[in-house]
């Protein structure tokens, strides 16, 4: 599953834009069965459709990396 959520974040990285990042997404699993299976399970587990899971990760992730930034910009503020 690392594998995956590494894919997840170099797209997101990568594309700098989440609705690019999704595309090419779907584009490499509708190439890559083994992918494709691991993300199904992934979304399964973690109580995502497979509609919408990449992107509520990319969202996750995205909240995450602003929160960093505040967190270092709350500590160079005081």
């Amino acid at each position: 599953m690392n594998d995956l959520l590494t894919t997840f974040e170099e797209l997101l990285r990568a594309y700098g834009n989440v609705d690019m990042a999704e595309a090419e997404f779907k584009r490499l699993i509708a190439d890559d069965a083994a992918l494709r299976e691991e993300y199904r399970e992934w979304c399964d587990e973690h109580g995502h459709t497979e509609r919408h899971g990449f992107m509520d990760f990319a969202e996750d992730y995205i909240t995450n990396q602003n929160s960093v930034w505040d967190s270092l910009n709350d500590d160079f503020d005081n």
